[in-house]
């Protein structure tokens, strides 16, 4: 938007970064990259999930507002877009929804990377891990009730009717190998408070150095912890089918959703930084560590965020460079 200003006979057009693209081509979005949430500025302060990816690709770069969005977009001249969406299924999807909708934007050929945090259960994952979603599952719609209302020891959830095709995706698998091939040996960061923590744990899948992993990510409002509810979501990926679950995140199935209604999933990928993992050691019970006393965090989490960029970033930029091949579906070439 344009706003003039008058100052005596004087004309002074004043621009702001937020302009309105009203009679503008449309902008033609290579890869979309969506975080969740921002703990301050943009940049120089501390990171959240959008810091390091606006550094890499957004210091130079278009702001439009979007209505019903809750942060802007940005947009570089090479054709790759990024917003902050908000967290949980509602915030996320809602500003998905809404930039999907909106004019300014030509969604028809995109690339969707649906970046964020997320846990993991330590006997599959460890901190500063990076996982692409091979299935996101909704953690959510079923039918549950209270462990001592059933049978011993038996699953207190069942899937309910008529959310056969909402409640799981199956992403492109064709596309996760290829990602995956690209970026499984990506040198990932760590931190020595987050080596120090993981020897609280025995499994030795929480004990090792982080790397680049394919999984199911269990999408869930609730931000469930402790080992009986990591061993239901296990439970839950196993009744639909999918892959062995890997991380907890709150909005990629849902996201995934609004995409699907508009442009298919066949281009959507699932990218999450493990950041905690879904259950305490074994002298922590499971209030201590959903809320862990100070010093008693796990550590990693800036080093986590950059290591999301470095291994997504790989990505970005090969869709980029070779768009001509990229832009017609991963089908059209070999890995």
């Amino acid at each position: 938007m344009k706003r003039i200003v008058f100052i005596g006979s004087v004309f002074i057009y004043a621009f702001y970064c937020s302009i309105s693209r009203a009679d503008e081509k449309p902008i033609d979005v290579k890869v979309f990259v969506a975080a969740m949430f921002e703990v301050g500025a943009n940049t120089g302060d501390k990171p959240g999930e959008f810091q390091y990816w606006y550094q890499k690709y957004f210091l130079e770069s278009q702001v439009i507002d979007v209505r019903g969005s809750q942060r802007p977009v940005y947009c570089n001249k090479s054709g790759v877009c990024g917003a902050v969406l908000g967290m949980g299924k509602v915030a996320s999807s809602a500003s998905m929804q809404a930039i999907l909708l909106n004019s300014n934007f030509n969604f028809d050929k995109t690339y969707f990377v649906l970046s964020g945090v997320g846990g993991t259960p330590p006997n599959k994952g460890t901190i500063a891990d990076v996982t692409w979603g091979s299935w996101l599952v909704d953690y959510d719609l079923g039918h549950r009730w209270a462990p001592e209302e059933g049978e011993v020891g038996a699953p207190v959830f069942m899937p309910r009717k008529g959310y056969e095709n909402i409640r799981r995706y199956q992403l492109n698998p064709q596309l996760i190998a290829w990602v995956y091939k690209l970026t499984s040996e990506v040198r990932l960061k760590d931190s020595s408070s987050a080596q120090a923590y993981r020897m609280r744990y025995s499994h030795p899948q929480a004990r090792r150095s982080p790397k680049v992993l394919v999984g199911t990510h269990m999408t869930g409002d609730t931000f469930f912890h402790g080992p009986g509810l990591s061993k239901e979501a296990q439970y839950i990926a196993e009744l639909y089918g999918a892959d062995e679950y890997i991380s907890t995140e709150m909005e990629a199935a849902a996201i995934t959703q609004v995409i699907s209604r508009l442009h298919g999933i066949e281009r959507i990928l699932s990218l999450r930084g493990s950041v905690n993992f879904d259950q305490g050691h074994k002298n922590e019970n499971t209030l201590e560590h959903l809320d862990p006393a100070p010093g008693e965090t796990a550590g990693g989490f800036t080093e986590t965020l950059e290591n999301i960029v470095l291994v997504g970033s790989q990505v970005v930029d090969r869709i980029v460079k070779n768009w001509d091949v990229w832009q017609n579906g991963i089908h059209n070439f070999k890995m």
